[in-house]
């Protein structure tokens, strides 16, 4: 494959906003609406973003999630649950591609690895699609084919909060029987320990779209129209923070737990279908197994299913919601 074929002529973006709900819109819009190819650069507000065939209870550290009023959005690609914050920069491409060679994980983070080279970081793509240097990953990477274009999505960690990383993407849902995607957790490394005179993520932002124009001939920056900043506004509204897309969208699944409420060993059996508790089964306390009962047609929303549970006068006392996610 000729260098020609890596470095495209592309229109770049450089995102201003860093509401991660109108960034993921923005993708899905020029994706659908543009017939050029681009390169957007974006940086998000703390957010967990999970893939489209993924379960958003399953991924994520719920009862943390709801403490601190983390956002779980569902992007429109593939793979698996990343977590933003304003540490973390992502990258996506869109492509025009010949059918049938459109998902090429390699092809499309070859530009990425060369930008990192000029940096002095030498990183390799591993695996299905991660970007590693010295065994600990940097970067992880998702497509969506739509017609005859790619939506390249990647992530490269500068700076972000791994402690938080770590606490709000759930690392054992060993709990969840289901179809969906799984995703494959890593150890990480944050870039700026190894680029210390690079001063944060806006300077390695800046670093990276000269970069490209540079780099790839014929490249320009493009800026968002109002009347197309009103239509992806639109969009973030109609799919992206709505329950139904982030938490209804997605594969069925099963749910088994146990716990220990008032003394007695419990157990709990879940099935949800488009995120509504379909059959709800708990063993080991009657007055919580008639009430739980009652949570069938339910949303698998904690604070839903407190809403049924306080009726029946069940929170009173010790029980924690979260034993049912």
């Amino acid at each position: 494959m000729s260098k020609r074929e890596y470095f495209k002529t592309m229109l770049c973006l450089n995102l201003e906003s860093t509401d991660p709900y109108f960034n993921l819109a923005a993708d899905e819009y020029l994706l659908k609406n543009r017939n050029e190819d681009f390169l957007i650069l974006g940086i998000n507000d703390i957010s967990i973003i999970i893939g489209k065939h993924q379960i958003a209870n399953r991924e994520a550290n719920i009862k943390l999630v709801n403490q601190y009023n983390i956002p779980v959005i569902r992007r429109i690609s593939g793979g698996g649950t990343v977590f933003h914050d304003r540490g973390n920069l992502n990258f996506s491409f869109i492509l025009k591609s010949e059918q049938g060679k459109q998902v090429d994980f390699y092809k499309y983070t070859f530009p990425v690895i060369s930008f990192l080279s000029s940096l002095g970081v030498h990183a390799k793509f591993e695996g299905k699609n991660d970007l590693k240097v010295n065994g600990f990953k940097i970067s992880g990477n998702a497509e969506h084919v739509y017609h005859d274009r790619v939506l390249h999505h990647g992530t490269l960690l500068f700076n972000a909060d791994l402690d938080q990383l770590g606490a709000f993407i759930r690392r054992e849902p060993g709990k969840y029987t289901t179809r969906a995607v799984i995703s494959n957790p890593s150890s990480v490394i944050n870039l700026k320990s190894l680029l210390m005179n690079i001063n944060d993520i806006y300077e390695f932002k800046s670093l990276m779209l000269k970069w490209f124009l540079e780099n790839s001939p014929g490249s320009e920056q493009f800026h968002l129209t109002e009347e197309e900043i009103d239509k992806i506004n639109d969009l973030a509204d109609s799919r992206y923070r709505t329950w139904e897309w982030n938490y209804g969208y997605g594969p069925d699944y099963n749910l088994k737990n146990r716990f220990i409420y008032e003394g007695n060993e419990c157990s709990c059996s879940l099935f949800v279908k488009e995120g509504i508790i379909i059959e709800c089964e708990i063993k080991g306390h009657d007055q919580l197994a008639s009430a739980c009962r009652k949570l069938t047609g339910c949303r698998h929303m904690a604070d839903d299913m407190k809403e049924v549970l306080n009726k029946e006068n069940l929170l009173y006392s010790e029980f924690d919601i979260y034993y049912l996610f």
